[in-house]
């Protein structure tokens, strides 16, 4: 399924439907009016990655990181959340989106904007100030939760 009324959650903001960080209540509100929300296995994996990262830093204990891994994969089950593949061309993608620009995109963000455009999502929801510069230049629209 693909559809420019998509929107794409990225790990900076999926993390903050499960942790109280600043921005949370603020992503909680603006995924509430939304009907399809599109998660790429690479914000999952960064998730699931920073869910470990904070076990091994002692941020959480292992019953607490086991319960929190298992609600982020039961969230992706309900409704407006999908999850999206990466597609096989992301690198090629990544590369392209890369030399559409002139402003600066570390690599993961620009995967995730390559999972967006093979999923022709148009719409970004991000906390990271230089992926959100780099998908406005690339024509995305782009909402910040501050």
């Amino acid at each position: 399924m693909t559809s420019g009324s998509a929107l794409y959650l990225d790990t900076s903001c999926l993390l903050k439907l499960f942790f109280p960080e600043p921005e949370a209540a603020r992503v909680i509100e603006l995924l509430g009016n939304e009907s399809d929300v599109v998660v790429s296995e690479l914000a999952l994996l960064e998730a699931e990655t920073q869910l470990g990262a904070r076990l091994l830093g002692g941020l959480l204990t292992k019953s607490r990181h086991q319960k929190l891994a298992r609600e982020l994969l039961h969230t992706m089950t309900l409704a407006p959340f999908r999850v999206a593949e990466l597609a096989p061309d992301a690198l090629a993608r990544a590369r392209s989106l890369a030399a559409r620009t002139r402003v600066h995109c570390r690599t993961l963000d620009l995967l995730h904007l390559a999972a967006m455009d093979a999923e022709r999502i148009e719409r970004l929801l991000t906390n990271d100030a230089g992926q959100a510069a780099a998908a406005k230049a690339l024509g995305f629209t782009v909402t910040i939760p501050r």
